[in-house]
């Protein structure tokens, strides 16, 4: 067996692999089995990874093959991959495209060139709904409405369907990308996006295909969304995380393209207007009167004669959404994201029903080419006072986490942090709004939450971008689709859980590239020997994964401020 100490790898039986995290190559290993591959834990210098069959799925559908992985494995491991890791590569890989559904005139066909494995798949109870009429030496024919459906039913029978039945183009819309923005910029796409727009248009299927692309925040993933729509000239129903969010996509598409505003509707609490363009929210599409009934606003899918779907934020998409996402699978579907992490584990429905991922930039390349700020990672570990270290102690598993998230004494490190960055646009970012309201008045900073109507909201980040105001406390309504590019700081007080999703959006609010300095600075407090610590640990993974380190310091100045705490009380 082959033996090379001085490589970082070690690929393990079971499909895990071990990284020396302080090796010369960690950085250009991670970046390599990253894609195909997830980052599981990282304790100490030794950092986990697991091949599954989605993450290998995925990269199949980017044009990887097992030979490739296999030499990404051979050229930074110790050892020779072991038999039973190459046999799963070899068998997963492999099972991407093992079965496709095509259209044979107006029959759509699940087929396969695996002798005997239709056969098979027709014997099982839970498909037998979806074909009509018996076997057939073609292939099996499958009734249209189920299109999305029997994606979702094989891939959990361990066979990811490659879905090359094309797509219908829908009501035919011209736009045209300007040559400058409203600002008077040069509007030109980066390298990247053009890439990520030729990788969903030259896809799967008839001039476009379906699926995902995966770019940082702040890298412009709304105007990939734009340049598609502008490359497929039809409508487009646009469905994004929050009002704020709906503004932003129309004033872009506004700013970038030919359409006139006539042309792009908003469709959400106070306006529902059906345009050639329609933006809506998440929240609006799975809103119902009581829980018994119907969701009122799902029939706008079927609205217009849509040509593509985007799906902006597309790893919060809700499980009802799901449902109307199988019930247009003739339609051209993109979601955008900076993370397929989904905290509820349906990263197999996302790529059954919207697609595969597509194309990926990573955080670290786009951050080395200076199209996102640099940004330094810091974990502050805050003690807790006595007191409430008993109630700590003494509290039920699940309220632990809020009283470690709400420790008094992060006040005074927080005050620190912005102290050493009196000068920069700064972003207060947390959980519990108790602890927000608090926060805001003792630093004088306004305080955004869910509480505030929308109006109001975006005249206090219309302010912040124009340096009015240094500090600005919010909850986790900006976690999302804030285009905030003056923030330079990003001071995280309290989190949801062990959420990666969410860890990687809050540093993501600090990501525009700056003009002059293009630094940025993120800090997580972090209640030391806690649950909250713990759960810090999982958070980071997503971007550790990218290349990002977090340097883990004792928060300074506490001893001050534990005696102020002991005074007040």
């Amino acid at each position: 067996m082959r033996y090379d100490p001085q490589r970082p790898l070690v690929v393990q039986s079971d499909s895990t692999m071990l990284l020396e995290a302080d090796h010369t190559l960690s950085e250009e290993t991670a970046a390599s089995i990253s894609r195909f591959a997830e980052l599981v834990k990282t304790p100490g210098h030794i950092h986990t990874y697991r091949m599954t069959p989605l993450s290998l799925w995925n990269a199949a559908s980017s044009g990887m093959d097992a030979e490739q992985i296999l030499d990404v494995l051979n050229r930074y491991g110790k050892f020779d991959v072991p038999l039973q890791a190459r046999q799963n590569i070899i068998h997963f890989v492999s099972r991407y495209g093992l079965v496709k559904l095509r259209l044979d005139g107006q029959k759509l066909l699940l087929v396969s060139d695996e002798p005997g494995l239709l056969d098979k798949l027709a014997g099982y109870k839970s498909l037998q709904t979806y074909f009509i009429g018996g076997g057939a030496s073609e292939g099996l024919e499958v009734a249209a409405a189920y299109r999305g459906m029997i994606k979702q039913d094989l891939i959990r029978l361990g066979f990811p369907v490659q879905d090359v039945a094309g797509y219908h183009h829908g009501e035919r819309l011209p736009i045209r990308l300007k040559d400058v923005s409203a600002s008077g910029d040069a509007f030109i796409l980066r390298d990247y996006q053009k890439a990520a727009v030729d990788a969903f248009y030259d896809g799967i299927g008839q001039h476009g295909g379906s699926g995902v692309v995966v770019l940082p925040c702040g890298a412009g993933k709304t105007v990939v969304g734009i340049a598609a729509l502008a490359r497929l000239q039809c409508a487009a129903l646009i469905l994004t995380t929050n009002v704020a969010s709906v503004r932003q996509w129309k004033r872009e598409l506004l700013s970038k393209t030919d359409l006139h505003e006539e042309l792009v509707g908003e469709y959400g609490g106070s306006r529902k207007e059906v345009r050639p363009v329609t933006i809506a929210t998440y929240q609006i599409l799975t809103h119902r009167h009581r829980k018994e009934d119907g969701f009122s606003h799902m029939s706008l899918f079927s609205e217009r004669d849509w040509g593509l779907i985007v799906y902006d934020e597309v790893h919060l998409l809700p499980a009802p959404v799901f449902r109307a996402t199988a019930d247009i699978q003739a339609t051209r579907r993109l979601g955008l994201t900076a993370t397929l992490v989904r905290e509820d584990g349906r990263e197999e429905d996302v790529f059954s029903l919207v697609g595969p991922k597509l194309y990926e930039a990573g955080w670290k390349d786009l951050e080395h080419k200076g199209w996102v700020s640099k940004v330094q990672c810091t974990e502050l570990r805050v003690p807790m006072p006595e007191r409430i270290r008993e109630s700590y102690v003494r509290a039920e598993s699940r309220s632990k986490h809020r009283i470690a998230g709400e420790n008094p004494l992060k006040l005074q490190v927080l005050r620190d942090v912005l102290e050493r960055h009196r000068d920069d646009q700064t972003l207060v970012i947390g959980q519990y709004l108790d602890q927000l309201k608090r926060i805001s008045a003792d630093l004088n900073a306004p305080m955004i939450s869910g509480e505030m109507p929308h109006e109001e909201r975006d005249g206090l980040y219309a302010r912040f971008n124009r340096g009015e105001i240094r500090t600005l406390v919010v909850s986790k309504v900006a976690n999302f689709a804030i285009d905030l590019p003056d923030a330079r700081v990003a001071i995280q007080v309290s989190g949801s859980f062990g959420s990666r999703q969410e860890e990687a959006q809050r540093l993501g609010r600090i990501l525009r590239p700056k003009v002059e300095d293009n630094r940025a600075f993120f800090y997580s407090l972090v209640s030391d020997d806690t649950r909250e610590q713990e759960f810090s640990v999982h958070r980071q993974l997503f971007l550790l994964e990218q290349g990002y380190r977090y340097e883990i310091r004792k928060a300074e100045a506490l001893q001050a401020a534990e005696m102020e705490e002991e005074g007040a009380t």
